[in-house]
């Protein structure tokens, strides 16, 4: 059977998929990308693909962090900030993407960003949108963690300054073409 003139793919069994085909399917879907980020005395931040709206009233987001990544432990916080990234932006992902970056302020070197006035979380500047947030919800999903959080303020560029989003697709950063 076809859709169109693209035959139908052949599906497998997810329980029988490796790791490998598990990451090249989920790959074909683009996402945005993002810098999750917490404040305090030892602030971090995480490249995060897997952020997205959960509702409008109340109006709240969804992030899936590994259980293995630091950033994982440092959620315990409980205030966060989310920078998502612009097109021209992918250095910066790479940046916080790379496990032999230095930790704690020493990984913000460098990286032009400021405190949120409601969580201290750095935000990036030169993203084209910003979220402050406060955890609501933590849900064991596998070897990730679903983290839902009650967004307690937001900003976005203006249209006139708006760069497109960084997304991830194919396991490679892309930018939309105007």
């Amino acid at each position: 059977m076809s859709v169109g003139s693209t035959p139908f793919l052949e599906l497998t069994r997810a329980e029988a998929a490796g790791d490998t085909m598990l990451r090249r399917t989920f790959g074909r879907f683009a996402t945005g990308v993002t810098v999750m980020t917490v404040g305090g005395p030892d602030p971090h931040g995480m490249t995060a693909n897997s952020f997205t709206s959960g509702s409008l009233r109340p109006p709240l987001v969804l992030v899936c962090v590994d259980q293995q990544a630091i950033m994982h432990e440092r959620m315990v916080v409980g205030r966060f900030g989310v920078s998502v990234l612009a097109g021209s932006q992918e250095h910066v992902a790479r940046h916080f993407a790379d496990l032999r970056r230095p930790l704690g302020a020493a990984q913000f070197a460098g990286v032009d960003h400021e405190p949120g006035r409601l969580t201290g979380a750095p935000l990036l500047r030169g993203a084209v949108a910003h979220f402050e947030c406060e955890l609501s919800q933590a849900v064991d999903a596998g070897d990730h963690t679903v983290f839902i959080a009650r967004l307690l303020a937001l900003g976005r560029a203006p249209e006139s300054d708006a760069e497109e989003a960084l997304l991830f697709v194919g396991g490679r950063f892309r930018r939309v073409l105007p």
